[in-house]
Parts: structure tokens; sequence; C-alpha cells
């Protein structure tokens, strides 16, 4: 049932493909770490056009044994791209994901589509949407621009 429903109504937000190009022709390395399950990750990716090979790791719920806000989703994004933890940027829209990224270590870039911006000010950076974001944005860390990992 969940997945006729993403065949019929799902669509990226407004400038996730081209972000994640961006990144891409930037060199950085990419990963979805998402609570959900893999098939519906899968089906998600697939519809908005950022299939599975588009990432060069995916994390889901079943990899890990506690979901956001706890931090072992993000902990094993980073160990399966072989990066440390604060070398790593996140792009999160909740709460709890912020919460989550902020627990392992990371940046942590939100964009204010699911929630207000005034709950997500444990972030590092918001952005009022992905359009919004640039790959500068992402390669903050530790303090100074460098070229780093962006989850």
């Amino acid at each position: 049932m969940y997945l006729d429903l993403v065949e019929r109504g799902i669509t990226a937000f407004p400038g996730a493909v081209e972000l994640v190009s961006k990144c891409r022709e930037a060199g950085l390395l990419l990963a979805v770490a998402s609570s959900a399950d893999r098939i519906k990750i899968e089906a998600n990716l697939r519809k908005i056009g950022l299939p599975w090979n588009s990432w060069n790791t995916v994390v889901t719920a079943e990899d890990v044994r506690d979901t956001k806000p706890a931090p072992d989703i993000f902990l094993a994004a980073a160990s399966h791209l072989g990066v440390m933890p604060a070398d790593c940027c996140v792009v999160e829209d909740a709460p709890n994901g912020i919460a989550s990224a902020k627990a392992a270590g990371m940046k942590c870039v939100a964009v204010a589509h699911t929630f207000a911006s005034d709950r997500l000010t444990a972030a590092d950076l918001v952005r009022p949407s992905l359009v919004q974001i640039t790959v500068a944005d992402l390669t903050y860390t530790s303090g100074h621009w460098e070229e780093t990992r962006c989850h």
C-alpha cells in the first residue's frame, strides 16, 4: 500500500536533485541516513530521481539499534563513508534529526520545510529550503571552511 502511495504522489523537495548533483560535482561523499525502513527509502529515492546508486552509502533504521534522536544512524553513515563525524555535515528537516546529528558530533544544516525555523535553532545553520543551501554551507566544519563530506 505504501509503495502505491509513493508511485502516485511523492515528489522531491525543490532543490534536492540539484543539491545532490552539486555535491557530487564538488567531490563530496553522500549518504542517506533515515529512520525509515529500506523498502520505503528505496521507493522514495527512486521516485524522486535519486536512486540508491546516487549515494555512497544508505543507512536505514534496520541497520542500527537506536534511531533518531540517538546518534547511531549518523555515526554508522560516517563509518561506512570512512570519515570522522566531525568532518560530516548533516542536512535535516526535523528537531530529532538535528539532535541526532549534534549528538554524533556533526555539523547540521536545517531546512525549514517541515518545521518552522524557530523549531530548528539547534542546527548550525537554518535555510528556508534546499534551494538556498550551497556546497559552501555543507563544507563548514571545525570552525573554518574546508572541503569535507556532506550527508
